[in-house]
């Protein structure tokens, strides 16, 4: 097998798209033996020994290019056989590796057809850096998707970054390049580098990469994810088993970086927060804790939202077995973990997925269908069977390599509309002439679908803020698929009645009642989220009117009608202690305020004792989504800001009333129609003395009686607290 001058050429020139068939050892044309060719320009010398066949004879190189490229050819065997490269350098030094080569590929034709169709749904097992045994050998495998380059390199640490010593082979038409590297193992730092379609060299960090360096640098690490020894067995039969709509749900929002540091400059790592944030989260009594986006981000204030490595989390905070330590130190403590995923877009960064091999790969070419207006982000191409792999593959990656138990599709309305924040003449409408996004519409449903079937009990949240219809029905139906959706207009809603002056909320509590009209349209989260209390918003707190006591009764009574309203809840960090100041990503919260008085530990407290009982009460989530979980005792008495309600479980068996006081008015001797006779439990009053308030209220309990009111038949009077809301839990039979 002699080359040719054209062949030579492209070993020189790093040029061939197929290196393997010409570099390592293969049989001599005629029969009559073998060569074996090896690339290392550091070289001075390069002998190929056998490993397993002793007789076999050993091949010296002889220096055939001043790039570094040696051939040797041998007699003495006419088939190939397994070698070592013994290499010596100028300086006298020499090693002993096995030759990247002589390896088989390590992706097989049924791996590639998969991906071609958008079905491999463990790519990630395939794609990446990953360690493995092959004929004995210790090593690292490579593979990279970039059908239009005309040659890839790795090149990193173990290479001394050189792109002549690692070409990578492009495995048929596939568009995927592959190498296996000997003696390449965990921790070491890589990156690709690629001749693109132009010809112009780049250097890209890995799209399937595990780990990253600290930003500002960006180079891929080598990891392996599957190590870490996992104790949350317990936790995931018990959420495979559970119906979330039909359990407790309070979401506690967190950005990993600023809930608290480590002193004004260091944030706490991944192990260092578990401890404290495990004890707070279950002394709080929230369910779940929601991370902020966690994949890795160049941008730290983009706060994760522009992600540079959807299989990674960020490196800010430790290694991936650290965040895997801190995922099962909360499931140990009977919490769930949601993470916000981002399929939505991703950043410009010229060294990550944007122009990945000179082309528009993840993103669209045309910029009226590949670009966001607002974010200055490129749009993923959902038609192309690749990048939807890679999507749909990355949710399943988090939730089968760090157990997460849900996911929280942000800006899903940018997903579905074609025109979203386009101007007239500044995007492409679909093949029918609208606006729809059918390829994004296809892409979340196929998501949602692979998502519930393989990990059962996993949530879906969608962060959708228009009236696209069925967001919460099953696909098959016609709906996207996913669990939940969060209630943007009731978050709108709400903030903007309770900021009012109460003397002017009387002409406006169909803000609080208008939610009802469309609650049964989808499976409902009520948030209070991050991007409510950022950008010149104002603190939750700062939006309340009047004076302190005002502040903090009607931040109370906020919370609890969060809470009591049908639905799930969440809400950002911060809120639960009152914060005055803004969210600052850069700090952590203001938690000597808890030192400084008793409203900001009251609110802490009220919210407490809020979950508390609503975990302990099946009515408040057993019907969330039933059309018997919840009916109006009376929306109607706007002149005195007052709103009632009753919420049970589906079955009807228990029953607790919410009363509402929206007013800094004490309402004594107020007569509220209920269900049951009976002594009703005060469980809730938000007024209370230890939370802050003014103490009034009803002595725990009020004696319903045969006396019909607001269509029931049996009423209680009732002591209404200023700017309070009441729950009282009826008689048990």
């Amino acid at each position: 097998m002699i080359l040719t001058q054209a062949e030579l050429d492209s070993l020189v020139h790093v040029q061939h798209r197929s290196p393997h068939t010409l570099l390592g050892m293969h049989p001599l044309g005629d029969g009559s033996g073998v060569v074996v060719r090896a690339c290392y320009p550091d070289a001075a010398e390069i002998e190929a020994v056998p490993v397993h066949e002793k007789k076999k004879p050993s091949i010296k190189l002889t220096k055939i290019h001043d790039t570094g490229l040696f051939e040797g050819t041998t007699k003495g065997s006419h088939t190939v056989y397994a070698y070592d490269l013994i290499i010596k350098d100028h300086q006298g030094n020499s090693w002993q590796t096995r030759d990247p080569y002589s390896f088989l590929p390590t992706l097989g034709e049924q791996d590639l057809y998969l991906f071609g169709q958008g079905n491999e749904r463990r790519i990630y097992d395939k794609f990446g850096a990953h360690i493995r045994q092959i004929d004995g050998i210790w090593g690292t495998s490579f593979a990279v998707w970039a059908p239009n380059a005309q040659r890839i390199s790795v090149v990193g640490e173990f290479n001394q970054w050189d792109g002549r010593r690692n070409p990578l082979r492009l495995l048929g038409a596939s568009g995927v390049w592959e190498i296996f590297i000997p003696n390449v193992g965990e921790g070491t730092h890589y990156k690709y580098e690629i001749k693109d379609l132009h010809g112009k060299i780049m250097l890209k960090t890995d799209p399937y990469g595990f780990f990253f360096e600290a930003a500002p640098k960006n180079a891929s690490i080598v990891w392996d994810t599957k190590k870490f020894k996992w104790s949350d067995d317990a936790w995931l039969k018990r959420r495979s088993e559970a119906n979330p709509l039909r359990s407790p749900v309070s979401i506690y929002e967190v950005h990993i970086g600023s809930w608290k540091k480590r002193n004004a400059h260091e944030s706490l790592s991944y192990r260092e927060l578990a401890e404290p944030l495990v004890e707070y989260v279950v002394k709080m009594g929230f369910t779940h804790v929601e991370f902020m986006p966690v994949s890795e981000h160049a941008f730290y204030p983009s706060w994760g939202y522009q992600v540079t490595g959807f299989y990674s989390p960020t490196s800010r905070f430790g290694t991936p077995d650290d965040f895997q330590f801190l995922i099962n130190a909360l499931h140990e403590a009977g919490i769930g973990v949601l993470i916000d995923w981002v399929p939505a877009h991703f950043p410009r960064d010229e060294w990550a997925l944007a122009k990945f091999d000179g082309t528009a790969l993840y993103e669209h070419e045309d910029p009226r269908k590949g670009a966001h207006q607002d974010w200055g982000t490129l749009i993923f191409n959902y038609g192309r069977h690749e990048v939807r792999n890679f999507l749909t593959a990355n949710a399943l990656f988090w939730c089968e390599r760090f157990h997460i138990d849900g996911l929280r599709v942000d800006a899903v309305a940018s997903m579905l509309y074609l025109d979203y924040s386009r101007k007239e003449g500044e995007w492409v409408p679909n093949q029918f002439g609208g606006r729809e996004n059918i390829e994004a519409v296809e892409f979340l449903r196929h998501f949602n679908h692979v998502v519930h079937t393989e990990h059962p009990g996993v949530l879906t949240i969608a962060e959708e803020s228009t009236a696209w219809p069925q967001v919460t029905r099953p696909p098959y139906i016609g709906g996207l698929g996913f669990t939940f959706k969060w209630n943007m207009g009731w978050m709108h809603d709400t903030l903007k009645f309770f900021s009012r002056d109460p003397v002017y909320r009387k002409y406006h509590q169909n803000d609080l009642t208008f939610a009802m009209l469309y609650h049964h349209n989808e499976n409902f989260i009520s948030p209070i989220s991050h991007d409510e209390i950022v950008h010149g918003k104002g603190s939750l707190i700062g939006k309340m009117p009047g004076d302190d006591w005002q502040k903090f009764a009607n931040i109370r009574t906020l919370l609890g009608y969060q809470w009591l309203f049908p639905g799930k809840q969440l809400l950002m960090m911060g809120c639960e202690i009152a914060q005055g100041a803004e969210w600052n990503e850069n700090k952590e919260l203001d938690w000597w305020l808890l030192d400084s008085g008793r409203y900001h530990r009251g609110v802490q407290r009220f919210l407490e004792d809020l979950n508390r009982f609503y975990k302990n009460e099946p009515a408040l989530w057993d019907g969330d989504y039933d059309l018997a979980g919840f009916y109006w005792i009376d929306c109607g008495d706007a002149e005195n800001s007052v709103l009632s309600f009753v919420r049970q479980n589906c079955d009807c068996t228990r029953q607790v009333a919410v009363i509402m006081n929206l007013t800094p008015v004490l309402r004594s001797n107020y007569r509220i129609g209920l269900p049951k006779a009976g002594v009703w439990k005060e469980e809730v009053n938000s007024d209370s003395g230890i939370y802050g308030g003014s103490n009034a209220g009803n002595l725990g309990a009020v004696t319903a009686s045969e006396h019909k009111w607001h269509n029931q038949e049996f009423s209680a009077e009732i002591c209404l607290p200023p700017m309070s809301v009441i729950a009282i839990s009826s008689p048990v039979e």
